[in-house]
């Protein structure tokens, strides 16, 4: 590798970093850098060690029990963390998904699952987020557990929650990171995409990886 290319991926995985660092509200939550750029796969980031999906339980957006190993029978699970009163970021994230899934073939719309998993649990009723949802895409699933529960899970691939802050008219707002995070058929998250990340970008990344899931 030239010094010009290595000074140009350095750069690359320090703004895709700093991207990952946004958050919803408030201060930046902080997580470890993402991983390398992927140049000629992906649009989005490859993980340098591959996440492992926890076995943890939650609510889905019906009201029943979701295993985020076994909840679904689709090989890749997208899992996006927000919650259904942010502002801006989160339903921006979450149309964008929808934006990408009705641009991928239907080969792999059938493989692949969307999660949002709120990280306002207090709100965030199985009801909320089902109505949330349906305005986006039906097939997207919306988790919900205790906080500490998400906490734990968001750590393990991740992702940073920092609390809350209070807003004008008297409500509040969720800090935390905001990555997508594409698993595959192992349960390992292999893709990482940052805020920003082009609705074709996602659809490529998709396509090309739920065909790498065999």
């Amino acid at each position: 590798m030239t010094q010009a290319l290595r000074a140009a991926l350095t750069g690359l995985v320090a703004a895709l970093t700093a991207l990952v660092l946004a958050a919803c509200a408030g201060p930046a939550a902080r997580v470890s850098p993402v991983g390398q750029p992927s140049a000629q796969t992906y649009g989005g980031a490859e993980l340098t060690q591959p996440y492992t999906m926890p076995d943890a339980t939650f609510t889905d957006s019906a009201g029943r029990p979701f295993n985020l190993r076994t909840g679904t029978d689709k090989p890749v699970l997208v899992v996006f963390f927000g919650y259904t009163f942010c502002p801006d970021i989160c339903k921006a994230t979450m149309s964008d998904r929808a934006s990408a899934m009705n641009r991928v073939t239907p080969e792999t719309r059938a493989e692949v699952q969307v999660l949002l998993i709120t990280v306002d649990p207090e709100r965030d009723t199985p009801e909320v987020l089902q109505k949330y949802l349906a305005r986006m895409d039906p097939s997207f699933i919306g988790l919900t557990a205790p906080l500490e529960q998400t906490e734990r899970v968001a750590r393990s691939m991740g992702v940073a929650i920092e609390g809350t802050t209070k807003t004008a008219d008297g409500g509040y707002e969720v800090t935390h990171s905001t990555q997508v995070i594409a698993f595959g058929a192992d349960r390992k998250g292999r893709l990482v995409w940052t805020q920003g990340t082009a609705i074709g970008t996602y659809a490529d990344d998709l396509d090309t990886f739920a065909a790498a899931q065999g």
